[in-house]
C-alpha cells in the first residue's frame, strides 16, 4: 500500500525544518570520518595504553583492518532490566572473535530505576540523567578505538541517552543490544487494586509489599508497557536492533542466540565490514516517524514525547508536538498492554508482537518501508518472527494476532486514532495520552486545587479535601524547576477519587510514568510554572477545562481578570539527595517540547556559531 498521506505530509514537514540542521550534522559526522580520531590514526603510545590490558586481543587490535566494537554499557545489579547485562561483556568478546572480530569496554553509564526513586528526592535526578547518559557515552567512545558500538541499554532515560550520545558519532555504525522483559508475575491490575486499596487504608504495608514482589520478582524488565518497553518499541521499529529482539526474556536460549547474531551482524557492519552502515544515516526523519508512529500505535509512554524530540534534535532533526499530535489523528491504536489494557508485554510478545505490529502498519501504509536499518534485508527483516531449530536462530514471516484483546488488525482498531494529541489554550501546550481513559473521562471540568508538591496531593487526600471533582494542579515541576520528577506516585490516590464517581483531572508541567493510566493528564504543560508560564496564574477554585475530545486545557477565567494576574513566584530550589549538583542544567535547559534537554540546547548555540563552516 502506498503511504499514508497524513504519515507523509508530517514527514515532509520535519524534513522541511531540518533542513539546516541536518545538514550541518551529517557535515560534522563526516568530519568525524574524515578526521576525527580513529584506532589506525593513534600513535603507538596511544594504542599501547587502549590495549594493555586486552590480551588475547592485542594482535588484533594492532591490526587497524580488523573491527572492534566498543561496548557501552549500563550495568548495575540493583536495577532489575540491567542486570542481566553483567555477563554480556564476556559473551561479546567471544561472539566478537568467533567472526574475526574484538571488543572492548569503551565505558559505563548510569542507570537510575525510576521505579526505586518515584515519590522520592532522587526522581528530580530522573531527566537529566539522561544528559548525563549521553555524556558518559561519548566519554567511552571519544577513545577513537571502535569501528562499531554496542549499546547495552533498557529503561528509562537510558536508551534515549544512549542515542543521543552515540548520535553524535553517528559516524560508526551502532546496535542496541537488548536483555528483555521478567518473565510475568502478579498481573499488573491486580497490582494496581492493592495499591489503591492501600491508598484507602483497607490493606496494610505488609499486604502492599507483597503485591510489590510478586510483582517486580526477578531480573528483567518490569512487564507493564511503561517508558522502558516503549523505548525497545521505538528502537526495533526504527532498525536500530536485531529483527524481532525486544521482548525474549532474558537467560534464555532465544536470548543468547539473539545477542550472538547481533554482534556478528554488527561486525559486518562496521566501518572495516562488508556492509557498512553508520548510526547517522539509519537515524534520519524517516526513521524518527516510523518511532512516532509507532509510539502511537501501540499506546507508548508519553515520556517519549520529550524523548523523541531529543533522539532527533541529537541527529539534527526537529520534530514537535504538533507532528506527533497530527500522526496520531491518523494512526490507529492497535495494541492494548497495561495500563491501556489487562496484559502484559509478554503476552503481547505471544500473540504476535513487533513482527505482527510491523506488518499491519507496513500494510497499512503507516511506515517507512525504504529507511537504513542494521539488518541485512532492511526494514521488510523487521516483520519476521524469530524462533530456534535446535541451536540455530530462524526467521519466519510474521502471523496475525492470536488473541484480538492484545493485538488487532488495523481494519479493527481499538480506537482509530493513536491516543496522544497536543492540547492547548491560556494555560499553554501539554499533552495528554487517552489511550487509556475512558470515553466519560476525556472531559473534565472542575475547579482548581493548586499544589507546589506532590506529597502535598496525598496529605490533602487523606484529610478529606479533595472528596469532590476536582483539577489538581501540580506545578514548579518542569525541567527549570526541580528537573522534572515523574508524579506517578498520585495514580493510585487520584484513581480512587475517580472511582468514587468524582469528575478528576491532572494538569502538570511535570511528568507523569509511562505506566499511568485511567486518570485524564494534561502533563508537560508549557511555558512551565518557573518562568512564569500561564499554569503559574491558577488559583484555588479556577474552573478548568481539560478536553480531550477538543484538544483544550482552558482557565474558564474572565479574560481581562486572567491578563491582569501576576504568576505567583517560585518556591526556594531544593537541596539534598545531589539536586543541587543539578542546578545548572536545570538553568540551561530546552522546553519539554524541545526535549528537555541541557546539553542539547548548548549543542545548538554551538553548531549556530560554527554555522557551515564544519570542516
Amino acid at each position: 500500500m502506498s503511504l499514508n498521506p497524513v504519515v507523509e505530509s508530517v514527514t515532509a514537514r520535519i524534513i522541511e525544518r531540518s533542513k539546516v540542521s541536518r545538514r550541518r550534522y551529517l557535515a560534522l559526522m563526516e568530519r568525524n570520518r574524515a578526521k576525527g580520531v580513529l584506532r589506525p590514526k593513534l600513535a603507538c603510545g596511544n594504542l599501547a595504553h587502549a590495549i594493555a590490558a586486552s590480551s588475547p586481543d592485542k594482535p588484533d587490535l594492532m591490526r587497524p583492518t580488523g573491527t572492534n566494537i566498543g561496548v557501552i554499557t549500563t550495568y548495575n545489579d540493583m536495577l532489575s532490566a540491567h542486570q542481566p547485562y553483567g555477563r554480556y561483556p564476556e559473551q561479546i568478546k567471544l561472539f566478537a572473535r568467533e567472526v574475526g572480530a574484538t571488543a572492548q569496554v569503551a565505558g559505563g553509564a548510569p542507570a537510575m530505576c525510576d521505579g526505586v526513586t518515584q515519590g522520592q528526592e532522587g526522581m528530580e535526578l530522573s531527566l537529566f540523567s539522561r544528559d548525563v547518559i549521553a555524556m558518559s557515552t561519548a566519554v567511552g567512545l571519544s577513545h577513537g578505538m571502535f569501528e562499531g558500538v554496542a549499546l547495552l541499554g533498557i529503561c528509562d532515560k537510558i536508551v534515549p541517552g544512549l542515542l543521543m550520545g552515540a548520535l553524535r558519532f553517528g559516524h560508526l555504525p551502532a546496535m542496541l543490544i537488548p536483555a528483555g522483559p521478567m518473565p510475568s508475575g502478579l498481573p499488573n491490575k491486580e497490582k494496581q487494586r492493592i495499591r489503591q486499596l492501600y491508598v484507602q487504608g483497607k490493606v496494610g504495608q505488609d499486604e502492599l509489599m507483597e503485591a510489590e514482589n510478586a510483582s517486580y520478582h526477578s531480573p528483567g524488565t518490569c512487564t507493564f508497557y511503561g517508558t522502558a518497553n516503549t523505548n525497545q518499541m521505538m528502537v526495533e521499529i526504527m532498525g536500530l536492533m536485531m529483527p524481532d529482539s525486544a521482548f525474549i526474556n532474558p537467560n534464555t536460549k532465544l536470548r543468547q542466540a539473539m545477542t550472538r547474531l547481533g554482534i556478528h551482524r554488527l561486525a559486518e557492519i562496521g566501518l572495516n565490514g562488508e556492509d557498512v552502515r553508520p548510526l547517522a544515516h539509519c537515524v534520519d526523519e524517516k526513521a524518527i516517524v516510523n518511532a512516532a508512529v509507532g509510539l502511537l500505535a501501540t499506546g507508548g509512554s508519553t515520556n517519549h514525547s520529550i524523548h523523541l524530540p531529543a533522539i532527533a534534535r541529537a541527529a539534527g532533526i526537529l520534530i514537535d508536538w504538533e507532528d506527533i499530535s497530527r500522526l496520531s489523528s491518523a494512526v490507529p491504536l492497535i495494541t492494548r498492554v497495561y495500563p491501556s489494557g489487562s496484559e502484559d508485554v509478554n503476552a503481547f510478545n505471544r500473540v504476535g508482537g513487533m513482527p505482527t505490529v510491523i506488518a499491519e502498519l507496513t500494510r497499512a501504509g503507516m511506515l517507512h518501508k525504504d529507511i537504513l536499518t542494521v539488518s541485512r534485508g532492511g526494514f521488510s527483516d523487521y516483520a519476521r518472527r524469530a524462533s530456534l531449530e535446535g541451536d540455530e536462530l530462524v526467521y519466519s514471516h510474521a502471523k496475525p494476532s492470536t488473541d484480538a484483546d492484545i493485538l488487532r488488525d488495523v481494519t479493527a482498531p481499538f480506537r482509530p486514532d493513536g491516543g496522544m494529541r497536543l492540547m492547548t489554550g491560556n494555560l499553554g501546550r501539554a499533552i495528554y495520552k487517552s489511550s487509556a481513559i475512558a470515553p466519560e473521562h476525556l472531559t473534565v471540568e472542575a475547579p482548581a486545587r493548586v499544589f507546589q508538591d506532590q506529597h502535598d496531593v496525598i496529605t490533602a487526600y487523606q484529610n478529606g479535601e479533595l472528596e469532590r471533582d476536582v483539577v489538581v494542579v501540580v506545578r514548579f515541576q518542569g525541567p527549570e524547576a526541580n528537573g522534572m520528577p515523574e508524579l506517578h506516585k498520585l495514580t493510585p490516590t487520584l484513581g480512587v477519587l475517580q472511582d468514587r464517581g468524582f469528575k478528576v483531572a491532572l494538569l502538570t508541567d511535570g511528568r507523569m510514568s509511562g505506566a499511568s493510566g485511567k486518570v485524564p493528564a494534561a502533563i508537560h504543560v508549557g511555558p512551565e510554572a518557573q518562568v512564569g508560564g500561564p499554569i503559574a496564574r491558577v488559583r484555588d477554585g479556577d474552573m478548568i477545562r481539560v478536553c480531550a475530545v477538543t484538544g483544550q486545557i482552558e482557565a474558564l477565567v474572565d479574560a481581562a481578570e486572567w491578563e491582569s494576574r501576576k504568576p505567583v513566584p517560585p518556591p526556594l530550589p531544593a537541596l539534598g539527595t545531589g539536586r543541587e549538583l543539578f542546578a545548572l542544567m536545570r538553568s540551561v535547559h530546552d522546553p519539554a517540547e524541545a526535549g528537555g534537554s541541557a546539553m542539547l540546547a548548548q549543542v545548538d548555540r554551538v553548531i549556530e556559531a560554527v554555522g557551515d563552516d564544519i570542516h
